[in-house]
């Protein structure tokens, strides 16, 4: 049962933001089904703009708002037929009931009524780049307006990018939102446990033909579904020993084996919203010296970005403190030598620290897993500076965390075989990750249901 009433709050604000702009009206359609091959197509999964103004998931539908506030929705048309072969539908009929909006029309009159919303419209807003030949169908419908003007239509004089708007809004979550958000966080970290203990387990068991990366895989995906996930949130990544130093390395059949690590990043997608979990573990439940030096230096860094996770801090703050801590450690372990990199500041002035820290430290959590919003501050004033590449750019002040954000924290060291570097961390690829809602004095950490600290994960390893 849709909580119409959520989404009538939303519809509300995109209309307001319309009136301020000078009136109009903003259309949107939901994602398109996509074939996978012959007679099958890929699980639907509904556009998430769409579905964060309706709350509907069915495929082949339109929303439009107007400045004044009316809403409109287009979507398939009820058929016995096809509703045998496909699932039952919603119809037009029912639609304003269940979903509160204004009116409602089959998808199939949408070239016909389409123009006739958008005409004496001053504006049309529509999500730019997302929908590949919207642009286009756009396009036909205001020639359609066009085509009447003789007869006293009038054409919108302007386009605007409705993603600017959206983006804005989805960025700061909701109670509804968090309370998903958090659901989902659980589901996920308890299936990280379940992993954990099942390779523990399969090693201990001496399993016939060895324990493989798609084992675990599958025990993720059990606990998603079983706790009412309706899919992963992205394809998960198990990857064993020197797999866990490809960053996007996807779940295959490389054996599991003991004295490696396992480091898995998955997460459940619950009610239209993401959840990002990232652990790394040893295969057999026991770190070795070498692997908990390093496991703990990124545990180390994870906490500094913890730290400064909060209120009135940049998005770029918990990054830059996970990044002073792994290169201290990078230092103190040799994996950069002193003698030739100097001190922290000079290592992160020539980037050294990029042959074993390639990536940020955070990205925005939400709908999607990485999540609309802008990085930077929309009414900040750009400045030069030098990119991770090393390049001149002119860049806006990083956006200041506000209650209701929600952000990775997913520091991480890869250590690849290469001259210099000391061999007993060869192949040793750690990264460890949770989801972080600001509040008002600091930030939640909505995935901790699984450890993360060493001794814990060998606590719960060994149980």
């Amino acid at each position: 049962m849709i909580n119409s009433r959520i989404y009538e709050k939303r519809r509300a604000v995109v209309a307001r933001a319309l009136k301020a702009a000078g009136g109009g009206i903003a259309l949107l359609p939901t994602a398109p089904e996509v074939a996978r091959n012959r007679d099958s197509d890929f699980p639907y999964r509904h556009d998430s703009y769409f579905y964060y103004l309706t709350g509907f998931s069915e495929p082949g539908a339109w929303l439009t708002i107007e400045a004044s506030g009316k809403s409109t929705l287009f979507c398939r048309p009820k058929d016995m037929e096809r509703e045998i072969w496909d699932g039952i539908r919603l119809g037009p009929k029912a639609a304003p009931a269940a979903l509160g909006v204004d009116q409602a029309f089959s998808v199939e009159t949408i070239d016909k009524t389409m123009p006739q919303l958008l005409a004496n419209q001053r504006a049309v807003w529509f999500p730019f780049s997302t929908h590949k030949g919207l642009e286009t169908q756009v396009d036909g419908w205001l020639n359609q307006v066009r085509a009447k003007v003789r007869l006293g239509a009038e054409c919108p004089g302007s386009q605007h990018d409705l993603c600017k708007v959206l983006d804005e809004m989805r960025l700061v979550k909701d109670k509804h939102e968090i309370d998903i958000l958090r659901r989902a966080g659980q589901i996920s970290a308890g299936a990280h446990v379940r992993a954990m203990q099942t390779s523990a387990a399969m090693l201990r068991s001496g399993f016939k033909g060895g324990p493989r990366e798609y084992h675990l895989e599958a025990e993720l995906l059990h606990e998603f579904r079983r706790h009412g996930s309706e899919y992963p949130a992205y394809t998960s990544i198990v990857a064993a020993g020197a797999n866990a130093c490809v960053l996007h390395y996807r779940a295959g059949d490389a054996e599991l084996k003991a004295g490696d690590l396992c480091l898995i990043d998955a997460g459940c997608e619950l009610g239209g919203y993401a959840s990002d979990i990232t652990r790394t573990f040893p295969t057999n439940g026991k770190f070795t010296p070498a692997q908990r030096t390093l496991y703990d230096i990124v545990l180390a860094a994870q906490y500094a970005a913890v730290a400064v996770t909060k209120p009135g801090k940049r998005f770029t703050n918990p990054h830059d403190a996970a990044t002073r801590v792994l290169i201290e450690g990078m230092l103190e372990t040799g994996l950069l030598p002193k003698a030739k990199h100097g001190k922290v500041d000079d290592v992160l002035a020539s980037g050294a620290y990029r042959q074993f820290y390639m990536h940020r430290t955070s990205h925005w959590m939400g709908m999607d897993v990485h999540d609309c919003g802008d990085y930077t501050e929309p009414t900040g004033k750009a400045t030069r500076q030098t990119d991770a590449l090393g390049q001149d750019v002119l860049r806006k002040p990083s956006r200041i965390l506000q209650p209701g954000m929600v952000l990775t924290i997913e520091p991480g060291l890869y250590v690849r075989p290469a001259k210099g570097v000391p061999k007993e961390f060869w192949n040793i690829g750690i990264r460890i990750e949770d989801d972080a809602l600001v509040t008002a004095k600091g930030c939640e950490l909505l995935t901790r249901g699984v450890p993360v600290d060493a001794d814990e994960i060998e606590a719960l390893m060994r149980g």
